[in-house]
């Protein structure tokens, strides 16, 4: 028995606490806008829509270094996320999430970025280039990947296009990220009336 899924934290974000277990490498699958205090929230294919991983400015940063800030090139690649206990907040080590590893750096060379460590202390953090991993898959891959899940729970594509409102013939990314939620929805443990 694995104790891991048995202390995920109940939260509306990636957190620190989910990476205890050990670093994540993890597929991007959406960018999109969050609120004034955490702006940008990151759908990865293993957290989904529910659990976005929310950067810190600093990890931010260091996306704008690696990728650009253009999210919409992010879509399909991939990054390595991991629990850093050193990270402070209110001055007390409360632990937070930090990116150890990039796909698509220029060169293939990892990347060193000076960040803010305290008010006027500033050093260097390094990412290396995500080596070894497979290729993010593609659309036609990521519509079979799901298919199979939901052919597996039950659900028939048929069932899939019309909760789409479209044939898989014209599925498209955002459509994928729909069903990824929708299949974590029925994954979830029926909440018993007390």
């Amino acid at each position: 028995m694995d104790l891991t899924e048995t202390v995920v934290p109940k939260s509306d974000q990636l957190n620190a606490d989910d990476l205890m277990s050990g670093p994540r490498t993890v597929t991007v699958v959406e960018v999109r806008k969050g609120n004034a205090e955490q702006p940008v929230d990151i759908v990865t294919d293993e957290y989904g829509p529910r659990r976005p991983y929310k950067p810190s400015k600093s990890m931010r940063r260091v996306m704008i270094m690696a990728w650009g800030p253009k999210t919409d090139v992010y879509v399909g690649r991939r990054m390595t996320i991991y629990r850093d206990p050193e990270v402070k907040f209110g001055g007390e080590k409360v632990g937070g999430i930090k990116i150890s590893h990039l796909s698509d750096l220029k060169d293939g060379k990892a990347l060193t970025v000076a960040l803010t460590v305290t008010r006027g202390k500033r050093a260097p953090f390094r990412v290396q280039p995500l080596a070894g991993a497979p290729a993010a898959p593609g659309l036609s891959d990521r519509i079979d990947k799901a298919i199979n899940a939901f052919r597996d729970v039950g659900v028939t594509v048929e069932q899939l296009g019309e909760r789409l409102g479209k044939p898989v013939g014209k599925w498209t990314e955002a459509d994928v990220t729909s069903l990824l939620a929708y299949y974590q929805e029925l994954q979830q443990p029926k909440q018993e009336a007390d």
